[in-house]
């Protein structure tokens, strides 16, 4: 658990939790290259719409959260820092 913690491309994972979380690292790295290939990619791994639709949100909402506490300043509590 930690190495997924630390970098999860070092974790022993199941190909399909790695498919999705590449593809919420895109979205969350690199959201404006995120395309039909990456869809594609989940739809191949078993993922249907909906839980395509819901790792998204999630991916996104933590990306916007991150950003709006970036932009407000706020510090992490100190049991985050790390």
């Amino acid at each position: 658990m930690e190495t997924l913690g630390r970098d999860y491309r070092e974790a022993e994972l199941s190909p399909t939790d790695r498919v999705m979380l590449d593809y919420a690292t895109r979205v969350t790295h690199t959201p404006a290259e995120v395309g039909a290939a990456d869809v594609a990619a989940l739809r191949a791994a078993g993922f249907d719409d909906r839980a395509i639709h819901d790792i998204c949100a999630v991916a996104a909402y933590y990306a916007f959260v991150n950003r709006m506490a970036d932009g407000l300043g706020v510090e992490l509590e100190p049991r985050f820092e790390g």
